[in-house]
This record gives structure tokens, C-alpha cells and sequence, in this order.
């Protein structure tokens, strides 16, 4: 394939994970507006994003099979134009039951973009630039959470949160027929090993998961995924209560904090990333176990200051330092899975990160979040028993700031856990590339001698 469409692909693979991050944070954008609407407690907030988040896990698996046999580019294209629909669609629902369908619906869409994204990017981008490759896809996530925020909140602003929604259609639309534009690459086609779509004998999910570094990634992707789904859920809310703004200016403070913060650690962390592979096997994801350590204290300085301006400066640093994760991570799982079976791989990978990371930070911090509003509201003498649910809700709006603000200490917390499953992952990085590198020179030499490609077991 040509240089000129490998970078046409690459650019709309871009274009499309932009698409998927902008749609899904809108919820966390205009949430609090919702909230306030349909008189909601913090955890049920939290059950709309995590409604999204369980099918989108669920469905990935097989979806990440099919992208492993099936064309990827034809999977893309299905993928954007159902999300985007029913995105639009969410604009219409008139009540909590109704999102919720409407938010699982979505991630059905939405679950096709990882796997078979990251299966294409690793046969279109040798792995001496795979990192570079991936950040650049993966720049899609800061470009898309900085623009929901600002598109989002202004609109909410303006003309009501269901306007946001409305807007994601016609871009939806754009990037399926972008999609459908991909000529699909030779499975393998640039690893130096020649391997074509051959994979090791047994059982795909089991080859899987019997890699060890693979095992800490997913570790690792549970707990990272637990603080940017609290962070794009409650990020704005949090700004909203605690720092007193309206939700056009909490849209502005979360694009930069949370979304453009993420354009120089995407970047850092391609270009640090194939830097330091050169040099050591466990490089990335030794880079990425520092860069989350130093993300730590930045959190926690950053919750406990009063100033809007000095919180979002520590804050968006942590936020930064927390985006290096994606293209140290995701290229490393490229190292350590052969080319039949990255999108299985990734598709586990992400079924983990979201079942058990992204569905608990929403739920979880809302539970926190209202649990201690409601200690702070009963230390001030409040009374709750005999209140109807409309009037308990409105006892407790006084003291959400205080319920937000101390569950938001959860993400220092996580970040430390996050650093230690990236060090230990580090440690095995080196014996299982050097595993599959043997075995792929050894399908190489056999394929050679036979002179005819093995059948592909499935």
C-alpha cells in the first residue's frame, strides 16, 4: 500500500476515535443539566455512563474476533454510522430508563472502533513507528473530550443539553463513509518476520491471556480506565459545584484540563516511547510507570486547592501525564501479540478496562460522591426521614460540593495502584517478546520450507 493512503487511513482512523470520545463524554458534559432536570442522585448519573460502558465491553469480544477474520474497514464503517444515530437519538429521551437504552445502544456502535482500529494501524506501521502511529490515532481522545467540552457546554448553555447531542450526526456520517473508503492491509504485512494471518495452535482467547505482560496490561487498563471515566463524568460537575461556574465555563475549564492537556502527553508518549525501545524491550512500559508515579501528587495537590486557576494547572498536568499511558501501552500489546491476534487482543483488553474500570468510575464516584454529601448534610443537621425523593434531593443540593470534592481523592489513589501493575507488566515485557519472536522465525522457516502457507486454525 502507498504511502499516501496509508496516511489517508491513518488520518481517518484519527478522525473516527475522535468521533467515538466526542460522543460518549457529551453525557459527561452536560450531565449536571440532566441531573438538575430529572431531579437525579450523583449514582444514577453514574448509571448512565456505566450503562454504555457494560454492553461496550461485553460486545467487544466478539467484535474483536470478527475484526481478526473479517474486513476492517466494512466493521468501521457499520460501527460510526450506527453510534452516531443513536447518539443523535439520545437527544430525544425524556427520561433516565430511556437514556440508559438509548447510552447501551451507543456502545454497541462504538465497540468496533478499538479493535479493529488498532488491528489495522498495526498492518499499515512497521513496529519501529507503531508507538508515533498510535499516538496520532489516539489523539483523537484529548482533540475529542476538548471539543465535546467546548461544543457541548456552550450549546447546553445556549439552546439545552439535548442540542448536543443532535450535532454528532452529520460528522458520524462523514467518518463512515471515510471508512468505507480503507483498503483493507495484508494481515502481518509489516512485521519483518513474514508471517501472514498464521497464529500460534490453541485457543485464541487463551494464548491471550496466557501472556503475562498481557495479564498486568489489563490489570493496568482497569485502573486507568476507573479515573478517566470519573474524570469525564464528573469533571465538569466537579468544577460546576466546587469552583462556582456555570456549565459553559465548566465546559471551557474541562477542555483544557482534560482535553487539551492530553495533546503533549499523546505526543510525549509515541515519540519517548519509540525512543526508548531502541534501547530496552520494557522501555514503554517502563515510561508509562513513571509518568502515572508523577501523576499521583499532582492529583492531590491539585483537589485541595481553592483557586480555579492553580487547580487546573496541577490538574491538567495529571491529566497529561495520564494520556503517555495509551501510546506506550497499546504499542507494547502490538509487541507481544502477533498480527491474527491483535484485535482479540485488544478487544479482552478493552472488555476488562471497561467492565471493571470505566462502568465502576462513574457509579463508584457517584456513590462516594452522594454518600458523603449526605454524612455532610446530616454533621449540619439535616433530616431526612419522611422526605419525599424530590425534597431529600433538594435538602442535599447544599452540600453536593462537599459529597464531589472528597470522592474525587479516589483518583490519587487508583493512580498509585495504576503505577505498580505498569512496573510489574515491565518486568515480563522482555521474555514474552523474545517468546513470540521464536516462535514467529520458526512459522517463518516452516511456511518457507513447505512452500505453501499453513491453514489458520480458528
Amino acid at each position: 500500500m502507498g504511502k499516501g493512503k496509508i496516511w489517508f487511513a491513518l488520518g481517518v482512523l484519527f478522525a473516527i476515535n475522535m468521533l467515538n470520545f466526542y460522543d460518549r463524554l457529551i453525557l459527561g458534559a452536560v450531565g449536571e443539566k440532566i441531573r438538575e432536570e430529572w431531579k437525579l442522585d450523583d449514582w444514577q448519573l453514574g448509571v448512565l455512563g456505566t450503562a454504555f460502558i457494560l454492553l461496550y465491553a461485553a460486545i467487544g469480544v466478539p467484535l474483536g474476533r470478527w475484526a481478526d477474520r473479517g474486513n476492517r474497514s466494512r466493521i468501521l464503517t457499520g460501527g460510526v454510522t450506527v453510534w452516531s444515530v443513536l447518539t443523535a437519538a439520545s437527544g430525544l429521551s425524556q427520561n433516565i430508563l430511556q437514556m440508559g437504552a438509548l447510552r447501551m445502544a451507543v456502545g454497541v456502535g462504538e465497540a468496533t472502533c478499538a479493535p479493529a482500529s488498532n488491528s489495522l494501524i498495526g498492518d499499515l506501521f512497521p513496529a519501529r513507528t507503531r508507538a508515533r502511529a498510535l499516538s496520532v490515532f489516539m489523539l483523537g481522545l484529548p482533540i475529542g473530550n476538548a471539543l465535546c467540552f467546548l461544543v457541548s457546554g456552550y450549546l447546553a448553555y445556549h439552546y439545552g443539553w439535548r442540542s448536543a447531542f443532535y450535532v454528532a450526526l452529520v460528522p458520524g456520517l462523514l467518518c463512515a463513509m471515510g471508512a468505507w473508503m480503507i483498503k483493507e492491509p495484508e494481515r502481518g504485512a509489516t512485521e519483518t518476520t513474514k508471517i501472514g494471518s498464521r497464529r500460534r495452535p490453541g485457543n485464541p482467547y487463551w494464548l491471550v491471556l496466557s501472556t503475562p505482560t498481557m495479564l498486568w496490561i489489563i490489570i493496568s487498563g482497569a485502573l486507568h480506565n476507573y479515573n478517566m471515566y470519573t474524570i469525564g463524568g464528573f469533571l465538569s460537575p466537579y468544577t460546576m459545584r466546587v469552583h462556582e461556574t456555570t456549565v459553559e465555563t465548566a465546559g471551557y475549564m474541562s477542555m483544557a484540563v482534560y482535553g487539551l492537556a492530553g495533546i503533549p502527553g499523546m505526543i510525549l508518549g509515541g515519540m519517548l516511547g519509540d525512543f526508548v525501545i531502541r534501547r530496552w524491550r520494557s522501555g514503554r512500559m517502563l515510561l508509562a510507570a513513571v509518568a502515572i508515579s508523577i501523576a499521583v501528587p499532582s492529583f492531590y495537590f491539585a483537589l485541595g486547592q481553592s483557586d480555579r486557576f492553580a487547580f487546573g494547572l496541577m490538574f491538567g498536568f495529571g491529566c497529561m501525564l495520564l494520556y503517555m499511558y495509551y501510546g506506550t501501552v497499546y504499542a507494547t500489546i502490538q509487541d507481544v501479540i502477533e498480527p491474527s491476534l491483535r484485535a482479540t487482543a485488544m478487544a479482552l483488553y478493552f472488555c476488562a478496562m471497561y467492565a471493571l474500570g470505566g462502568a465502576l468510575g462513574p457509579i463508584g464516584t457517584g456513590l462516594l460522591s452522594d454518600y458523603f454529601a449526605q454524612r455532610a448534610a446530616v454533621s449540619a443537621g439535616v433530616e431526612f426521614e419522611g422526605l419525599s425523593d424530590d425534597a431529600r434531593a433538594e435538602a442535599l443540593e447544599p452540600y453536593r460540593a462537599v459529597g464531589i470534592g472528597r470522592a474525587m481523592y479516589a483518583l490519587p489513589i487508583i493512580c498509585a495502584a495504576l503505577a505498580v501493575s505498569l512496573f510489574a507488566g515491565a518486568s515480563t515485557v522482555k521474555k514474552d517478546v523474545d517468546r513470540l519472536h521464536a516462535w514467529m522465525h520458526e512459522a517463518a522457516q516452516a511456511e518457507a520450507a513447505s512452500g505453501e502457507p499453513e491453514r489458520v486454525s480458528t
